[in-house]
Parts: structure tokens; sequence; C-alpha cells
């Protein structure tokens, strides 16, 4: 999936909740300091990452790409 961002970037925990793959901002926080969750194909465990367009995220399976509005 794609997600549109009209900002220099999203943090990963935002992101994961902007696509809808986590419910909260807790929930985010979670999955993504217990290792679940990659960005541009690396484990990351930093929940304030900055995700800029063009990176990707993956977490259960669902691959996320953000990209410029």
């Amino acid at each position: 999936m794609e997600i549109e961002i009209v900002t220099e970037f999203i943090k990963l925990d935002s992101l994961l909740k902007l696509a809808g793959l986590v419910y909260t901002g807790g929930e985010a926080k979670e999955v993504v300091q217990a290792g679940k969750v990659r960005y541009n194909g690396e484990v990351c465990t930093q929940r304030g990452k900055k995700v800029y367009p063009e990176d990707t995220a993956e977490y259960a399976g669902q691959l996320i790409k953000v990209v410029k509005a």
C-alpha cells in the first residue's frame, strides 16, 4: 500500500497508525520495540524513526511505501 504525506517525514509509529495496521500509539510502540517492524528491509526498534518519501516499512505482512503528496 502507498501512504501519502505532505510533510517532510512521518515517524514510524505514526505511519503504522495512519496505515491502519495498529489502533493506538501504545500498540505501535509495542510492535516497533519488539522488533516486529522492518524499515527499508531491516528490523527497526526506534518508534520515532523518521520515514521519508520513497522509504518502506513492513509489519504483519503488509508493505507500506511512503510517497510525497
